[in-house]
């Protein structure tokens, strides 16, 4: 089946808008059980499609959990290099730490052993025309069997090291608001 139909059949089953909601001005998110509507602006209507991909491609529905294992895989995969799409995926790994940190980390080590669909620099229309065999094939990524046994406690190591590190990150992205008026008033 192509991208454009298993996209179609992941909307309808998570109750998302028709195009993922990139037509609309608003979306709306539950975050610490408040149902908030936020401003929808271009630059994530533009990159919506790339996100649910991303869902439709490691089988993960859009519950916070869900979007915790997303948000691990790709920062793995290195979409926060594409800002500002990257800092939402920052964000909410940071917020899906709290909730669901093993989703997480299993969605950061995935990610690791995996192409960004972001990075492959294909064109909507050519994703969406896609079979999904096609796309497994392009964001895996290849390892050379002698690498892939050789030092695998060492490898463990620099991927939670990573991990951890990126960890840090996320949680310095959430808190950011509240750590500038800590600052404040202990400064003012």
């Amino acid at each position: 089946m192509n991208i454009a139909n298993l996209l179609t059949d992941f909307y309808l089953k998570n109750g998302i808008p028709d195009n993922g909601g990139s037509d609309d001005t608003t979306f709306k998110i539950k975050i610490l059980g408040l149902k908030l509507e936020l401003p929808n602006p271009k630059f994530r209507r533009e990159a919506t499609y790339i996100h649910d991909i991303h869902h439709v491609l490691n089988n993960c529905d859009t519950s916070w959990k869900g979007e915790g294992f997303i948000s691990g895989w790709e920062v793995a995969t290195g979409i926060w290099k594409y800002f500002p799409v990257g800092l939402l995926s920052l964000w909410a790994m940071g917020y899906s730490l709290w909730l669901y940190p093993i989703a997480v980390f299993n969605g950061f080590k995935k990610g690791k052993n995996n192409t960004g669909v972001i990075n492959l620099g294909l064109a909507k229309a050519e994703l969406m025309k896609m079979e999904m065999t096609e796309l497994i094939r392009l964001t895996s990524k290849q390892k050379d069997k002698l690498k892939k046994n050789q030092g695998k406690k060492s490898k463990k190591f620099l991927q939670l090291a990573e991990f951890l590190g990126w960890s840090l990150i996320t949680q310095l992205i959430l808190f950011f608001p509240l750590i500038i008026v800590v600052l404040g008033i202990l400064f003012a």
